[in-house]
């Protein structure tokens, strides 16, 4: 039984620095792998951790620096794609020694475990917020995909390609989405798309499949669906995804930290 953790967005800054001035990313970081190393005994096993982009918030040889100091204590081998606040050159040049990244062009990869399949994708746009899958990446998923023969798959990248009411943050979603709508839902087998980019764990459709966009590590962005609604952030707690085959895909919610318990529901039975 296949298990992929899915972490998203740790805007890693330089060192002495706050996310925005208000969030320490490298702590949160390091609690969320210090949380992912505890719970493997009773989660586990897990194969593979995928980063669904914003490792950094600038982009910089520095901040890739930083986050790979960070993940070096993980007890899994993990793979990243890049979102909008990534440099998909520095950041190749910083994992340019891992099988996983692409010599050039867009920083797409795919990996079989057997009972299922991860497709990373690179929705990033250079300079911009918003996302765009090129035609070089959409011909990498339509291909691998047709290999696949039905078995279930994650596709993952950075950009959701639906609105989810937070007004600040559909402006900047995946943009031209169509023919990635046709590609997935023409897929004979089992799919789940998963995304990164709003700091919150949201669950739609688009097409024929299920989207699923993964909690931030350290912040949120605020849950206000109002119009004209600023652009702002919450220290809620940070949270990750596991996804794991039990009959078909299913995904847990797990919070970054520790909490009290476990306590037995009955204790005197």
């Amino acid at each position: 039984m296949t298990r992929i953790i899915q972490i998203s967005d740790p805007h890693i800054v330089p060192h002495g620095q706050l996310a925005y001035g208000q969030v320490d990313t490298a702590k949160a970081l390091t609690d969320c792998v210090e949380t992912i190393n505890r719970s493997l005994p009773e989660i586990g096993p897990v194969d593979m951790v995928i980063v669904a982009g914003d490792l950094t918030d600038f982009g910089t040889k520095e901040e890739y620096q930083r986050f790979c100091t960070l993940m070096e204590p993980l007890d899994l081998p993990y793979r990243a794609i890049p979102g909008n606040h990534d440099d998909v050159a520095v950041m190749r040049a910083c994992f340019w020694d891992q099988s996983w990244m692409p010599l050039e062009g867009p920083i797409n990869w795919a990996l079989d475990f057997g009972d299922l399949s991860v497709i990373g994708l690179d929705s990033s746009v250079a300079g911009k917020a918003h996302g765009h899958l090129t035609d070089e990446t959409l011909c990498f998923l339509s291909e691998t995909l047709d290999a696949q023969e039905g078995s279930p798959t994650i596709v993952t990248m950075h950009h959701p390609p639906v609105l989810t009411g937070i007004e600040k943050m559909d402006i900047q979603n995946l943009r031209d989405s169509k023919q990635l709508k046709k590609i997935l839902s023409g897929y004979k087998g089992e799919l789940r798309l998963t995304c990164g980019h709003v700091h919150r764990n949201i669950v739609t459709s688009f097409g024929d499949v299920i989207c699923q966009i993964a909690p931030g590590v350290s912040h949120a962005v605020t849950m206000d669906l109002r119009a004209g609604a600023p652009n702002c952030l919450t220290k809620e707690p940070g949270g990750f995804l596991l996804h794991e085959i039990r009959g078909g895909i299913m995904s847990h919610h797990i919070l970054v930290g520790r909490y009290p318990g476990p306590f037995l529901f009955y204790p005197d039975k």
